[in-house]
C-alpha cells in the first residue's frame, strides 16, 4: 500500500520509526543516483560518529574529586581510625550514559581523484536540538561552506530548531537546501508544508556536467511501500512529533478522505 499523503507523511516522522525511514532513504538516494553519475562519478554512503547522553551532554572528563591511595610509607592497617556507618540510606538514582551516535551521509566523488564534489544529508533530530549531534554537524557545515564542494541539505522533520540561513525568515514545515560552491553565499532553498508535494531539485556537479533531477517523493513513496509501512502505522492516531494546530484539522480532514478515519 503506498503512503496516504502527496507529500511528506508526518507519522514516518516518529522517534521508533526515523531512523530507520533515514538509513533506507540515504541508500534510496544512493541507488538511484549511481546510474545516472557513471563512469565519471560514484556516490560512497559515509557514517559521522560521536559520543552523546540523553540530555545531548557528554559528561565524561576530569572528576571534581580524586580518590587516591596514599603516596607515604604508611601502612593503613596501622592506623587508628573509627568508620562510621552511613546514617543516611542512599537513594538509587540514574547517571546519564555516553551513547555512541552513527549517522549516514552521502558522497558524490570523482572517480579518477576521489575528489568530494557534493556531499547530501539528510537532516536527524539530534542535529536540530542542541547537544553534540547539533555541534558536530555545524562544524562540518561550516567546513564545507568553507570549501569547493556543494551541499545538499534535507529536513524532512517538523521538529527541531532549522539549520541557519541569513536574511531569511521563511517559515515551513520541510526544507531542502542546495548550496552550490560557485554561488555562495547565495543557495537555493525549497521550503514546502506538510499539504505540498515534495519538490524535486537539481544535484549540483561541476559545470560542464549535466545534472540530474533528483524526485524525493517518489523515492520516499517507494520506500513507504518496500518498507511495508502502512502495517505498523495507525493513522486513527496523531503523529508524534505532534502537528500545529492547522496541520491537525487539515490531517484530520485529509485521511477522513482517504478513509482511514
Amino acid at each position: 500500500m503506498s503512503s496516504p499523503f502527496a507529500g511528506m507523511n508526518p507519522y514516518l516522522e516518529h522517534p521508533d520509526l526515523w531512523p530507520g525511514v533515514h538509513g533506507r532513504l540515504i541508500v534510496a538516494i544512493a541507488d538511484f543516483l549511481s546510474p545516472q553519475l557513471r563512469p565519471k562519478y560514484f556516490v560512497a554512503i559515509e557514517e559521522r560518529i560521536y559520543q552523546t547522553t540523553d540530555d545531548d551532554r557528554l559528561l565524561v572528563g576530569i572528576p571534581d574529586i580524586v580518590v587516591q591511595r596514599p603516596q607515604t610509607g604508611i601502612n593503613p592497617t596501622m592506623l587508628n581510625t573509627a568508620v562510621a556507618a552511613p546514617a543516611v540510606k542512599p537513594a538509587i538514582v540514574e547517571i546519564p550514559m555516553p551513547e555512541t551516535v552513527k549517522e549516514r551521509y552521502l558522497e558524490v566523488r570523482k572517480v579518477d581523484t576521489k575528489e568530494v564534489v557534493t556531499a547530501i544529508e539528510v537532516l536527524s533530530p539530534k542535529n536540530k536540538r542542541a547537544g553534540e549531534g547539533r555541534n558536530t554537524y555545524e562544524s562540518k557545515r561550516q567546513r564545507v561552506f568553507g570549501s569547493s564542494t556543494h551541499l545538499v541539505e534535507i529536513d524532512l522533520l517538523r521538529a527541531g530548531e532549522t539549520m541557519t540561513t541569513m536574511g531569511s525568515r521563511i517559515q515551513s514545515d520541510y526544507r531542502i537546501l542546495v548550496s552550490r560552491a560557485e554561488a555562495r553565499p547565495k543557495a537555493d532553498l525549497y521550503a514546502f508544508n506538510l499539504q505540498n508535494t515534495i519538490p524535486s531539485f537539481p544535484l549540483p556537479l561541476r559545470s560542464e556536467d549535466a545534472e540530474p533531477v533528483i524526485d524525493l517523493q517518489t523515492l520516499l513513496n517507494e520506500l513507504y511501500d518496500r518498507a511495508s509501512y502502512d502495517l505498523v502505522i495507525d493513522y486513527s492516531l496523531e503523529p508524534v512529533p505532534p502537528l500545529s494546530e492547522a496541520n491537525a484539522i487539515w490531517n484530520d480532514a485529509w485521511l477522513q478522505q482517504q478513509g482511514l478515519r
